[in-house]
């Protein structure tokens, strides 16, 4: 029986929440019982269950739930199987301190009506109305100016669009969660000396509606896609905004909120504290809590008359414009100067506009200031009907340029760029460094009052917002049912003897430790922040300079070069700590929407490590792997957004013939022409790995072609163990409608060629086969299939690091110079584990310790290091490389996990 418990606090507000379970194969089959929920006192809790993957046997594997918003959730749940109720028949009714309300759903053909008992979001009806005509807004130009002197050109034209829905669609719906899912274009109307296709519509949209039974709370997954030319269009604003109406509150019983950076600034539109004449203390304290002041007779009679003079504030602005400081300012209308209001550093990202009497509406982001530039607009607040404005990209910062960083440096051919990449390691390519297919996602929060909220309440929501709460099933029981594989263990448990820990064991989890502290405080220090950076990580330390390397080609940002999104989940897995979670989602945000393109020619591909995240031109499988995604999508019980994404990646191999991955390294690059019915020659380590971890996932999510992307998987599987010399074969052809492997263009005969490179498994290979390994399978071709398959796999981790007479003597040559041995130590571990040969679980070891990685003996430390040469203070610690922490964090991982115990000696 799972327990789950909270990431961080529970709730401190009736938000309701989403989460997901895992099953040890065979345990439950669907349809034969239902999931019931109890908190620690055994009282039952609403629940809603879905099923969001499946074991080769049909029995569930990850279900996702959802629990109404509830005024005070428990510390604790446990999720449990009753086998008296089918699974989707009959839903939970139960009352757990409040009354279950359910969500009810009033579709019709031009609107689409929700209501979760506290709440109601309609097209048009009756009830009290706090927010109104909400919209997207986005603004561009049509290009830049040459310097800040010609920044007043004329010729540059300036656009304001709205989002238009195209489609809207109920993604998910059960009785106490709905998610609404709508798509569209930014568009403005066409005038007459332009091209229709000029008006059309630009960057879309997908913006996704999360309700929950009993919740005033909204949850919005905003995403935008850029379908543009980076020369001829140029970001300056992205926001939503909604009005509120304010007719029948007094305007000094109107009230501004915005998050600072820890409380709540809390002013009216007409202030009527710290004036000349006092209105008394019982109307002053009412208006700075924000509840409805006296009756205007029960003021002080000499102040009342006066009242008229008292300046009314009609629109607000904060500004996040860089990391490190936001600047508040207000005006008393468009004709007049702004005021300026103390700022402070991290603006928190919440902003409130409404009465004493009627309430209102806040809406706040998730990782404002993160994501600077973002702003915060409140404007006609003194008027009837005022608007409130939240900026995803701040009009203020000046337009988003997005074009290449270079101009190709006088690059012509291939050869030029590959010597070009000895220098500065950067791929480049006239036209590939392109961001067209990218996305970003945002989540905001609205929060709907029917009175002022106290500034206590606003702070809980501010920490719940920022710090999402999630249930999290405890480590143990996940690694019991093998849902994310065998490759990890728990720390608390995987390092202990009968009687005591492992001394060097606990040294490198210490290491671990200070690996992950250093990352996280580069990341503040180094300000890894803004609105595409946020959530990556950079590659490289440059020593000299005192700075990681952000300007220099193929060292700058990491996109998950090396697995670091692996090592960081595998790390949680291990640790279950929260600023560990809180990190690893970040980069998996980024990675899988700024470092891979959703629509395109290079669509389901991601782009290697580079100065701007889309700039190198190899662009690969490798980095939209969705082992790197699986963790967060399933944890969360099925992150709608992140679902797709890896959807996205099924049929990626098609893309091989707009973009031949070998271009530039073949010997005779003029007479190359791919043909699909011979196949496209793949690595069969990053490119396999790739492709086989998003087949197995559909089989395992049963989406609408499972079947056939289980017969491509088993396809190419059967295609490896068809090669003489298995995985050591390097390169083969993959038929793209069968999935099929046969021998590569240098091997025709199938003879067994050798040809291993470093980088094969260090992108999930050896996730991805140990998971496929660890199936049980029930039909017997499947299961042969997969034992034929493990011993070229063991193979290749045997040999990888073996001794060279070792090698000649398996496949008749020695391997080429290798490196990364350090990292694949995990390689020989597993084989040590699979066989159960003590020799190879020392040799693994002994691999770890002496290969070409971190080395016990470095100081494991970093320096504080401030002065001249140092624009801020800074934590140094030259030696670490990203490379090497994911290798070594993975390596740390899986040897402890599979043979932890001959570290005693």
């Amino acid at each position: 029986m799972p327990i789950l418990t909270w990431l961080g606090d529970p709730p401190s507000h009736t938000t309701g929440t989403t989460f997901g379970v895992p099953w040890e194969q065979g345990r439950y089959l669907p349809g034969c019982g239902s999931l019931v929920c109890f908190d620690s006192n055994r009282q039952r809790l609403p629940l809603q269950s879905w099923i969001n993957a499946y074991w080769p046997d049909g029995s569930i594997k990850w279900t996702g739930h959802a629990l109404p918003g509830v005024s005070n959730y428990p510390a604790r749940i446990s999720v449990e199987y009753r086998s008296s109720t089918p699974f989707h028949s009959k839903e939970n009714s139960v009352r757990h301190d409040l009354s279950v309300c359910r969500i009810k759903v009033n579709s019709a053909s031009e609107s689409l009506d929700v209501d979760t008992g506290k709440i109601k979001i309609v097209h048009s009806g009756t009830g009290k109305v706090v927010a109104q005509q909400g919209h997207l807004i986005y603004q561009h130009q049509s290009s830049m100016a040459v310097d800040e002197e010609t920044s007043y050109n004329n010729n540059i034209s300036h656009y304001t669009l709205k989002g238009e829905i195209e489609n809207v669609e109920i993604e998910h719906k059960g009785p106490y969660r709905i998610v609404v899912r709508i798509e569209g274009k930014y568009q403005r109307p066409a005038s007459l000396d332009e091209t229709p296709s000029a008006a059309s519509g630009c960057l879309p949209f997908i913006l996704r509606f999360y309700l929950y039974a009993n919740s005033d709370t909204i949850r919005l997954v905003h995403t935008i896609i850029y379908d543009r030319n980076p020369e001829e269009h140029f970001i300056r604003g992205i926001g939503i905004r909604f009005q509120i109406p304010l007719k029948d509150e007094p305007q000094y019983d109107r009230h501004v909120r915005f998050a600072g950076e820890d409380g709540i600034f809390h002013e009216a539109v007409q202030n009527v504290t710290g004036l000349w004449k006092d209105p008394g203390i019982d109307i002053r304290m009412s208006q700075i809590s924000g509840r409805p002041t006296p009756a205007l007779d029960q003021w002080n009679t000499d102040f009342g008359s006066g009242l008229r003079w008292v300046p009314k504030w009609n629109d607000f602005t904060l500004l996040q414009l860089s990391p490190d400081g936001y600047t508040m300012r207000k005006r008393t209308n468009s004709g007049n100067s702004w005021v300026n209001i103390p700022g402070g550093t991290k603006a928190n990202g919440l902003v409130y506009l409404g009465g004493s009497h009627n309430g209102g509406l806040g809406i706040g982001m998730r990782y404002f200031w993160e994501r600077y530039p973002t702003q915060l607009d409140i404007r006609n607040a003194a008027t009837d009907l005022g608007d409130v404005t939240l900026w995803i990209y701040s009009p203020a910062a000046g337009p988003m340029d997005m074009r290449p960083y270079h101009d190709g440096l006088g690059e012509k051919t291939y050869d030029d760029q590959l010597d070009a990449m000895r220098i500065t390691y950067e791929d480049w390519e006239p036209g590939t460094g392109t961001p067209y297919g990218i996305s970003r996602t945002n989540e905001i929060y609205l929060y709907a009052f029917d009175n002022t909220p106290s500034t206590a309440v606003l702070s809980k929501l501010v920490s719940n917002m920022r710090d999402t709460p999630l249930l999290i099933a405890d480590s143990e029981y996940i690694h019991s049912t093998k849902a994310f594989g065998q490759y990890w263990k728990p720390f608390l448990t995987s390092i202990h003897t009968i009687t005591e820990p492992i001394p060097k064991a606990q040294d490198i989890l210490r290491n671990l430790e200070f690996l992950f502290n250093f990352y996280q405080t580069q990341i503040a220090q180094r300000r890894w922040y803004g609105f595409w950076d946020h959530g990556d990580i950079m590659h490289t330390y440059d020593g000299d300079r005192h700075t990681w390397r952000y300007d220099v080609g193929g060292y700058a940002w990491d996109n998950s070069e090396l697995s670091p999104d692996l090592w960081l989940w595998l790390y949680f897995l291990c640790t279950q700590r929260a600023d560990v979670y809180r990190v690893a989602e970040s980069l998996t945000r980024h990675t899988s929407e700024v470092d891979m393109y959703h629509l395109g020619p290079y669509k389901g591909l991601g782009t290697r490590h580079g100065v701007q995240h889309w700039s190198d031109s190899c662009k690969q499988g490798r980095v939209s792997n969705v082992l790197y995604r699986k963790f967060f999508y399933y944890l969360t019980g099925g992150d709608e957004r992140t679902g797709q994404i890896i959807r996205e990646t099924l049929d990626s191999e098609k893309t091989y013939f707009t973009l031949d991955p070998y271009r530039k390294v073949r010997k005779d690059r003029s007479r190359v022409t791919l043909e699909p019915e011979k196949g496209v020659l793949i690595s069969l380590g990053t490119d396999w790995s790739a492709l086989a971890g998003a087949w197995m996932m559909e089989w395992e999510r049963k989406g609408s072609e499972w079947k056939k992307y289980r017969e491509k998987l088993f396809n190419s599987i059967k295609g490896i163990n068809s090669l003489t010399n298995g995985f050591v074969t390097g390169q083969a052809l993959l038929h793209i409608q069968s999935g099929g492997i046969s021998p590569p263009p240098s091997d025709p005969q199938n003879a067994g060629i050798v040809q291993v490179g470093h980088l094969s498994a260090m992108f999930g290979l050896v996730e991805t086969c140990a998971e496929l390994l660890d199936l049980e399978l029930y039909e017997q071709i499947e299961h042969t299939i997969l034992n034929d398959f493990r011993s070229k796999w063991l193979d290749y981790c045997m040999y990888y690091n073996a001794r060279s007479d070792a090698q000649v003597s398996r496949y008749g040559v020695a391997f080429p110079k290798l490196i990364l041995r350090q990292g694949h130590s995990r390689l020989t571990a597993y084989v040590a584990r699979t066989l159960g040969k003590e020799e190879l679980a020392r040799r693994a070891w002994k691999e770890f310790y002496e290969g070409d990685g971190y080395e016990a003996s470095l100081p494991w430390t970093a320096e504080h290091k401030s002065g001249s040469e140092f624009p801020v203070p800074m934590d140094e610690a030259s030696w670490v490389s990203t490379n090497i922490t994911a290798l070594y964090g993975l390596a740390a991982i899986q040897n402890i996990a599979f043979v932890a115990q001959y570290l005693m000696t």
